[in-house]
């Protein structure tokens, strides 16, 4: 896959991780296609005492353990400590249950204090986000802390998007977990996949998506554009405001996101990556579906505030 997706996909740790793993040695005999005496690292005796060793435990078992053993399955990924897409639909769910819980919080306390854990969470969320990213090892600690911080965050938005036009907050879930499942869907048919003339426009996308993200954040905080989402509301084309286009754009960046993410842990799956890095690729789900809610639930403002 070429790189240019998701960070957290594409840092050093979880790429590392799913290079292939050296091939497993016999501990009792001698590795595949070699001699005795050229084991790597080991003298022919100790290799020649495990052998007998093995041999002479053969030998105090009965017919029926010997027969029990040799029909018993191979050992699957699970139990060779590998990650798996089970490993990874648990910690994604567990992610975001504690998603919903911290916006749970928000959204049921009162307004002053719900603004302020937005607050909280938006900043605390960001800082999070960078530590995970480019920690060495993933935290499941920081990394749930995360999905809740983040939660504290989308439950004020919601709260506050939905005060002004209410039922956005239901129609945003909605729609992400629909998007959500047509892309994994569309990944798992073979239709949508994440080809390098993909993902290099995605990149350039996703870069003026961020330098106009940036300069309408700028334009607002000194006021120089008086509307509550800036230029995506004060600039119309053709009677549409451009958040409208803006946002469509967003939403497919995001739902692409998706499907470069799905692609990284097919590969880790593929590769045998540690068991430990399907938390790496729940944050990273998270993350994304993160992203989409945010844009799907401000495109639907900005078409709500137009009526």
């Amino acid at each position: 896959m070429a790189l240019g997706g998701n960070p957290i996909f594409n840092g050093k740790n979880f790429r590392g991780a799913k290079q292939a793993p050296p091939v497993p040695q016999n501990p009792y005999g001698n590795p595949y296609g070699q001699q005795f005496n050229q084991a790597p690292g080991r003298a022919p005796s100790q290799v020649m005492d495990g052998h007998a060793a093995w041999s002479a435990q053969q030998q105090n078992m009965t017919n029926e353990q010997l027969q029990q053993m040799y029909n018993q399955p191979a050992a699957g990924p699970a139990d060779t400590g590998r990650m798996t897409y089970d490993d990874v639909i648990m910690k994604t769910v567990m992610c975001l249950v504690v998603l919903v819980l911290g916006a749970g919080v928000t959204l049921f306390v009162a307004p002053a204090m719900a603004t302020m854990l937005m607050i909280v969470g938006a900043l605390g969320g960001f800082v999070l986000a960078l530590v995970n990213t480019f920690k060495k090892q993933p935290s499941p600690a920081l990394i749930l802390a995360y999905a809740g911080l983040e939660g504290l965050f989308l439950g004020g938005l919601t709260r506050f998007l939905d005060a002004m036009y209410p039922g956005v907050g239901l129609q945003a879930v909605i729609g992400t977990l629909a998007v959500f499942g047509v892309t994994l869907a569309l990944f798992k048919s073979g239709k949508v996949r994440a080809t390098p003339k993909m993902v290099r426009f995605f990149m350039i996308a996703t870069i003026g998506y961020a330098v106009f993200a940036l300069i309408n954040l700028v334009m607002m905080w000194t006021g120089a554009v008086q509307e509550p989402f800036g230029l995506r509301t004060s600039v119309e084309i053709f009677g549409i405001p451009l958040g409208v286009f803006i946002g469509i754009l967003a939403i497919g960046l995001a739902a692409f996101s998706l499907i470069m993410d799905f692609t990284s842990i097919e590969e880790g799956v593929r590769a045998g990556a540690p068991e430990r890095y399907s938390w790496t690729a729940a944050f990273g789900l998270t993350v994304t579906l993160v992203w989409l809610y945010v844009e799907i639930i401000r495109l639907l403002a900005i078409l709500r505030g137009d009526d």
